[in-house]
């Protein structure tokens, strides 16, 4: 067990009230348990205390310490015994701590370098009585430093998010990276939780939290979509991140104190790579269809060929109508309104292969400025939607345009072969999927070339033009 000099400087350091006869013995065990190696000098520079962590860096035990004047001739070479015991002596008369590096001398006659923190004990009347040491090895001293300075910069200059969260996933510490990702003041996300901030996403993040803390971190860095809530709507984002457990240090047992979150915003790079990966899929589509159309005796059953390969990934439902009578060109004034007769369309109710239809010839019912009819005398695609409405809303806006009901976005693409309109392709999506973007127009009109040539082919072998393909 580590010593203290039984009279003297412990009642410089403390005296023990009258009745609190353990005072010395709670002192010397306060000193063991310290991480620091700690050690103290009277006003006369004789040591008189020396915890345990002292004697396991030096190896010079509490006995053997306690009662020598100084390190002289033992704890530093004597060369160097007068500058430390000066500068260690100096922090009884100056204010505050002072900081020294020395190279001690341990029991087996090697030397450690030490980094010191000094400062003067006052005695009952305020004047110095003693200094007292807290030292330990450099190196030691410098990794904590670099930890300190590492979490410092983590929470200040990092160019990516840093979370704490706390056992009750609600964060505890945020950095400046991540409360400008989350839209919110580093100090008004704290404590919240995380619904709060995400309107989707949370129950994935919540269960990987949970997973480290129960787990531990996870083998790889993990990539989640979230949406965040913002004065402008949802924001979708999309965030490579990392998870390392937190445990105390100072407990027997490891102790979850939370989560180190570390994430990066790889949206943009995520969507490049979604929109590539899409290219190559649609750019495939377009390959296979071709070389299934080319095999086809007849050229309307080309047409659906080319519709069953471009719905793969891309739309729930779509129909090929043509225009009635004679193709459309360019310029051309036509006797009467736009009519168009449905040619082809996908099964309603279960998937499957499109099917030739219309061999009646009947016009579809398609009401005045019904999106069909508008791609065609715009001769370009149009895009059309439900909108936020409920379900049976939803329903009804797309059984009015002769849709399947369960309809509520749709793509028109003008079918065009040798400057003329001959009819029109749609696409159709329910509420699982996305609206059309500008992306899927390209496509479609892709799909609709194709289309066109295969249907001014069948009119062509037929040698009947405006009458229907069969």
């Amino acid at each position: 067990m580590s010593a203290s000099r039984r009279s003297g400087t412990t009642d410089e350091l403390g005296p023990d009230e009258p009745g609190e006869s353990g005072g010395s013995d709670l002192l010397a065990a306060l000193l063991d348990g310290m991480d620091a190696a700690l050690c103290a000098f009277d006003a006369d520079g004789v040591v008189t205390h020396w915890n345990r962590e002292a004697e396991r860096i030096l190896g010079w035990t509490a006995a053997e310490a306690v009662g020598r004047h100084g390190f002289a001739g033992w704890a530093v070479r004597s060369a160097d015994a007068e500058e430390v015991q000066a500068r260690l002596m100096s922090a009884m008369h100056a204010p505050g701590r002072q900081v020294h590096e020395f190279a001690l001398v341990t029991k087996d006659g090697g030397r450690v370098l030490v980094r010191t923190q000094s400062a003067a004990v006052r005695g009952p009347e305020g004047k110095p009585a003693g200094v007292y040491c807290a030292f330990s090895e450099v190196h030691a001293q410098i990794d904590l430093e670099r930890s300190i300075a590492l979490s410092e910069a983590l929470f200040e200059d990092a160019s990516w998010g840093v979370v704490v969260v706390d056992a009750d996933l609600r964060p505890a510490v945020v950095n400046a990276h991540a409360a400008r990702a989350l839209g919110v003041g580093r100090t008004s996300v704290l404590g919240r939780p995380l619904g709060d901030l995400l309107a989707q996403g949370v129950e994935e993040l919540e269960a990987a939290l949970t997973h480290v803390l129960a787990e531990g971190a996870p083998p790889a860095p993990a990539e989640m979509w979230v949406a965040l809530r913002t004065a402008e709507g949802e924001k979708r984002r999309c965030w490579r991140s990392g998870f390392v457990r937190l445990a105390s240090p100072l407990a027997e047992e490891p102790v979850p104190l939370g989560v180190g979150w570390l994430f990066q915003d790889v949206t943009e790079a995520k969507q490049v790579e979604q929109e590539a990966s899409l290219l190559r899929f649609r750019t495939n589509q377009l390959h296979r269809a071709a070389r299934a159309a080319a095999e086809c005796e007849d050229p309307a059953e080309a047409a659906t060929v080319h519709l069953d390969f471009a719905l793969a990934g891309f739309a729930d439902h779509a129909l090929i109508d043509r225009v009635a009578g004679a193709p459309r060109a360019d310029g051309e004034q036509a006797p009467g309104p736009v009519r168009l007769v449905r040619l082809a369309a996908t099964p309603a109710g279960a998937p499957g292969p499109s099917v030739l239809t219309g061999a009646a010839g009947l016009p579809a019912r398609y009401s005045e400025g019904h999106p069909a009819l508008q791609c065609v005398e715009r001769a370009g695609a149009v895009r059309a939607d439900a909108g936020s409405v409920p379900a049976e809303r939803a329903r009804e806006w797309a059984l009015e345009r002769q849709w399947p009901g369960d309809a509520v976005h749709a793509l028109c693409a003008v079918l065009r072969s040798r400057g003329r309109t001959l009819g029109v392709v749609t696409f159709l999506r329910d509420a699982g999927r996305s609206r059309f973007e500008r992306s899927d127009t390209a496509y479609a009109e892709d799909v609709a070339v194709r289309i066109a040539a295969a249907l001014d082919l069948a009119e062509a072998v037929r040698g009947r033009p405006g009458e229907e393909a069969r």
